[in-house]
């Protein structure tokens, strides 16, 4: 009696990793052994990747958002405070794309935010 191997379905799997793996250097892009090993460190790669870039891109927002900021003679920190205070409701991505495309309206949202510090109660130390 024949040993049974799945040999149409073990095929069809290596040959797709080493598909992953072409352009791969040496036996990583050759050997199926080397090259599934390369194949799941990049993908674990990959979706770093995808996570870092969302946290990457909010840093180059509050960067763009902080020269603006300071351009317009107050500190990055107390224009978001200002806006809170003023319920704006714009997330960073928004505001740093008024900021770099239309300064008229990042003008607005500056006065906003000066205002509504001005309006805005001193904090009261709490007594313990």
């Amino acid at each position: 009696m024949a040993r049974a191997t799945n040999s149409p379905a073990s095929r069809k799997r290596r040959k797709k990793v080493l598909k992953y793996a072409k352009g791969y250097f040496g036996n990583k892009s050759k050997l199926f052994r080397y090259a599934k090993e390369a194949v799941q460190h990049a993908w674990q790669y990959a979706y770093i990747a995808r996570r870092k870039k969302k946290a990457d891109r909010r840093g180059l927002w509050i960067v763009r958002l902080n020269a603006a900021c300071r351009a317009a003679g107050i500190s990055y920190s107390r224009f978001m405070e200002g806006l809170k205070a003023a319920k704006c409701a714009l997330d960073r991505k928004v505001i740093s794309d008024l900021a770099a495309t239309d300064a008229a309206a990042f003008g607005e949202l500056v006065t906003l935010a000066k205002n509504a510090l001005k309006n805005k109660p001193a904090a009261t130390l709490a007594k313990a």
